[in-house]
């Protein structure tokens, strides 16, 4: 009797399950060569911002003053910069941002197209250490993301198990770059969403990836356990949890402001589209005038927070109150200009630390006008729900927040978090945030990054 011929598998049916194990064997495996890559990469940026900033320019980042200041060589650099970022995206070609990258986890079982690394690395260390308003985070998310995601796909995993891969690396990235592991995870899970985490199969595979990052990545570099000192904290109170949701409201409308701002320099900038070179270099010289302004606004803001935070003592032994309150209103606005145009001029990085900041600057001069509030709850509350209205991370910016700074204001930050989160309903900055449900292809990201899925042999 003659057999019908063997009908070959289909591609479906190569696709490989994972047992919980192998699973979390697989996360620990992304997070430590995501540290080492993350440890890369904070070696090229430290070499970059060693050569640029001190023996270039003789100029130490973490002591630019609060107060204008002229400084021609800061607006040389930044404007050469921006040249160097244009000539960098004609040569190698603009890589996504992270709208793209959240488009892809909805709609491509998270894959993420590994070509982009090499641009998106260049950029980016060009955009960072040539002074752009953008931090680190966003560019690892893509590196090791995209290495994790590329790792599922050779291996043959499913769909589900790849956009976990990638949720390891996200995590990785993150878990290395804040110092949080538990925090880095949870924010990689809460910002494809508007709602909260909804992809619940990847957190404890995330965690795990992170916390092997983190691992990694700080025994070689170090680990600063507080990063952000708020000085002298009062017990959790019932009042203090009102502060909280008072100091939330105003992160909220801060970032409303920012919303308005991001939009209107976007719309400035669409015009120059088309032309990376001369939006870039437009975009440094602009950087490089608004330090003029307020010094302080330059770079990603994570280690000036700090001195923001430790500012009114010595501003107000140089100016009267009403004057240093100004001060450091003028530099939030400041930094939300430089953010808006660092991200619309071509510039590579993350916004995370740059909205942390503004709400630290925000948080600090409402200290000053209302001593009858806590200092150390206005600035973390402030920072925390600026951040939240952006990104619509509340879970995962409490823990970030409560663990660089070392509190137990835990249940204060969570309430300005959701009351910063309930207020800013309508904004959208992120526009592909959205349900695990929607399938809807989204226009930012399709503008942002165009997906190839290479299949494995």
């Amino acid at each position: 009797m003659q057999t019908a011929p063997a009908i070959p598998p289909s591609p479906e049916a190569r696709v490989r399950s994972l047992t919980t194990p192998k699973l979390l064997l697989g996360a620990a495996m992304i997070g430590a060569v995501g540290g080492l890559l993350a440890t890369v990469y904070y070696f090229l940026l430290e070499g970059a911002m060693s050569g640029v900033w001190h023996r270039l320019a003789n100029v130490e980042p973490l002591s630019l003053p609060v107060e204008p200041h002229w400084h021609p060589i800061i607006l040389l650099i930044t404007t050469l910069g921006g040249l160097a970022v244009g000539l960098l995206t004609r040569w190698l070609g603009s890589p996504g941002e992270i709208a793209a990258v959240i488009d892809n986890i909805h709609l491509h079982h998270g894959r993420l197209d590994i070509r982009q690394t090499p641009s998106m690395t260049a950029i980016s260390l060009a955009s960072i250490s040539a002074g752009g308003s953008a931090g680190p985070e966003a560019p690892l998310v893509q590196i090791i993301g995209s290495f994790a995601s590329r790792l599922g796909d050779r291996l043959r995993l499913e769909g589900v198990h790849v956009r976990t891969f990638t949720f390891c690396g996200m995590g990785a990235a993150l878990g290395a770059f804040f110092g949080a592991p538990l925090g880095g995870a949870l924010f990689a899970m809460e910002l494809p969403h508007r709602r909260g985490i909804e992809y619940y199969e990847a957190l404890l595979p995330a965690v795990v990836s992170a916390l092997a990052a983190f691992l990694v990545f700080r025994s070689i570099v170090g680990y600063d356990h507080i990063l952000f000192h708020l000085g002298s904290q009062d017990v959790v109170t019932l009042g203090g949890v009102g502060w909280g949701v008072a100091f939330g409201a105003l992160g909220a409308a801060a970032a409303a402001v920012f919303s308005l701002c991001f939009a209107g320099i976007g719309r400035i900038a669409h015009r120059w589209t088309n032309r990376p070179v001369l939006l870039a270099t437009l975009g440094g010289l602009t950087l490089g005038l608004l330090a003029q302004a307020s010094p302080k606004s330059l770079f990603w803001g994570e280690y000036q927070i700090d001195a923001v935070i430790a500012a009114p003592a010595d501003l107000l032994r140089h100016h009267t109150l009403g004057m240093a309150v100004a001060l450091l209103l003028g530099l939030a606005a400041v930094k939300m200009i430089a953010v808006s145009v660092t991200l619309h001029s071509g510039f590579r990085g993350g916004f995370i630390f740059p909205l942390l900041f503004v709400g630290a600057a925000i948080g600090t001069a409402a200290s000053l006008l209302l001593p009858a509030a806590p200092a150390a709850i206005a600035i973390v509350a402030t920072m925390a729900a600026v951040n939240v209205a952006i990104t619509k991370t509340p879970i995962s910016t409490s823990v970030v927040l409560v663990t660089l700074s070392g509190t137990s204001m835990m249940p204060i930050v969570i309430a300005a978090s959701v009351t910063a989160l309930l207020l800013s309903g309508r904004l959208n900055l992120i526009r592909t945030q959205r349900g695990r449900d929607d399938h809807t292809p989204s226009k930012a990201g399709r503008d942002a990054i165009v997906i190839t899925v290479v299949q494995p042999a």
